[in-house]
């Protein structure tokens, strides 16, 4: 590979990985005192504060830790707690599903670490970025750890302060309506056209049914519910699968193709 060959390459890497951080910063508004509740509510339940620092920096996981962290405040057994947080955390299985086919020319460890990173928004962000835009599979994986590294850094932030600053939070702010509105603010951009929208109102109205179960199983059965009905309705019209995702893989494989002969001219 030339210099100018490089020099080209680091520059779409360094554009990626910013575009993938500017991409979230709306989000921050929602995941900043989504991170206070977190660190708040753990010191309200007896976890040490250096605990509940590194509770955050491992799990990453905002729903899950919450449920755990309320768990554990009541002393549930382990198991409960294990288990909560598994099922909680299911939805990632299908998140991963969804866009491993783009991270598929990746080696291991890098897989690995953009699986750590893997969260409803950077999936969410992701996911509408990859579809929308023709990237390359390297700057694709800059695009992503932009946006996850940006969140994982704002994410552990919060929940310091939260930890920090514990019950000197004035109870009044209701810091506790951001969450939701975090994930409203992700779904409507994905709100393509008519399945994706039925995809929603199933799930939408799943969640609300099928609240009442144990475990939070209730998101498992709406999420699998709206898949249902959105792919039901995506086959009915001839838009289910679509040819859009084979077409960019195989031009996958070609950038690939061009870049081993780059690298051996």
């Amino acid at each position: 590979m030339s210099q100018m060959e490089s020099q080209t390459n680091d520059t779409s890497v360094r554009n990626a990985f910013l575009t993938g951080a500017r991409t979230v910063i709306p989000i921050l508004l929602g995941i900043i005192p989504f991170g206070l509740i977190t660190g708040v509510t753990a010191v309200n339940a007896g976890i040490p504060p250096l605990q509940a620092i590194a509770m955050s920096a491992i799990v990453f996981a905002g729903a899950s830790q919450l449920a755990a962290i309320d768990l554990i405040g009541n002393t549930a057994p382990v198991a409960v707690v294990v288990v909560t947080a598994i099922i909680i955390n299911l939805r990632h299985v299908m998140y991963s599903a969804s866009i491993a086919p783009y991270f598929q020319r990746l080696s291991g460890p890098w897989k690995w670490l953009c699986a750590y990173g893997l969260t409803d928004q950077t999936y969410a962000v992701s996911l509408t970025e990859f579809r929308a835009k023709d990237y390359t599979p390297s700057t694709r994986k800059w695009f992503y750890l932009g946006a996850a590294i940006t969140l994982w850094g704002t994410w552990q932030l919060g929940t310091i302060v939260g930890v920090v600053a514990g019950a000197q939070i004035p109870s009044g702010l209701s810091l506790e309506f951001a969450v939701p509105l975090t994930f409203i603010a992700l779904l409507f951009p994905a709100l393509e056209d008519r399945p994706t929208i039925l995809a929603a109102i199933v799930a939408g109205a799943l969640s609300v049914i099928a609240g009442v179960l144990p475990f939070d199983l209730g998101l498992v059965v709406a999420t699998l519910g709206g898949i249902t009905a959105g792919v039901a309705v995506g086959r009915r019209h001839g838009s289910f699968p679509t040819s859009t995702r084979s077409d960019e893989f195989t031009r996958d494989s070609e950038s690939d193709a061009d870049d081993e002969m780059g690298s051996t001219q």
